[in-house]
């Protein structure tokens, strides 16, 4: 049985007073309905760990560098990110892909990256309004895919988290229609299957698209959703705690 995990993405948004604030109510709330990660800005890492040290809150980071050490001025290696006792790291973010031009070989190694500090990837893939409207949205998302599935072995998979993203759904206000997200999630773990039943069916697929308390139920209760990668409504203690407690 995968269990639910509930992750925040707080893009650029925080100082000291919001983490502390915002840290201190999830973990005083002592969710036990589902797993909670929390992904503060880069320079939040230290506090947010300190908050939460006693609490069963993973920490994330928002990004890595693909490179481990060097003269690569404002990156962040994940060996550095391992020393917060930084759990997962988000890879292939739609931001990254599309501001950054993070391509699916730069995602792949990343990736590598990742695993080999011994983390979780949570990999973000999905497609944009256009990719939708044409008909693509499949193809995209299998070619998002490809190179995981054929460059990563299955130890490698266990540590993979997968984060469908409906690009045309973030910080939209839009939300794909449970049918419509559910939907896309049994395609990728039809790709999965391909590859191996196990991989499919020990997978976290994450659902991110503008994930509310007022639709998470619905959301999760999808035989393929395993939970949401939250944005903006993660900076809200008790819009986010609404979605922990969704059923």
């Amino acid at each position: 049985m995968r269990r639910l995990l509930v992750a925040g993405n707080w893009k650029m948004n925080a100082s000291v007073a919001m983490t502390e604030h915002l840290l201190s109510a999830i973990r005083d709330a002592e969710i036990d309905t589902c797993d909670v990660a929390v992904f503060p800005p880069f320079p939040y890492l230290a506090l947010a760990h300190s908050t939460i040290a006693d609490a069963p809150i993973r920490l994330g980071a928002q990004a890595c560098s693909l490179e481990q050490s060097g003269a690569f001025t404002g990156e962040v290696a994940v060996s550095m990110l391992s020393e917060f006792q930084v759990a997962l790291v988000l890879v292939g973010h739609s931001e990254r892909r599309s501001l950054y031009g993070e391509t699916d070989k730069i995602v792949l190694l990343k990736t590598l990256r990742v695993l080999e500090q011994g983390m979780t990837a949570v990999v973000c893939i999905g497609e944009t309004l256009e990719e939708r409207q044409a008909g693509n949205e499949r193809e995209v998302v299998e070619t998002q895919l490809r190179l995981l599935l054929d460059e990563l072995s299955d130890q490698q998979w266990q540590s993979v988290v997968l984060a469908y993203e409906p690009v045309w759904a973030i910080g939209t206000g839009e939300t794909a229609t449970p049918e419509q997200a559910q939907a896309m999630h049994r395609y990728i773990r039809s790709l999965l299957q391909q590859r191996s039943a196990d991989i499919a069916n020990t997978t976290q697929i994450l659902y991110g698209g503008s994930v509310k308390a007022a639709n998470a139920a619905e959301l999760f209760s999808q035989p393929d959703i395993d939970g949401g990668l939250v944005g903006g409504a993660s900076l809200d203690a008790n819009e986010f705690l609404g979605i922990c407690r969704a059923k």
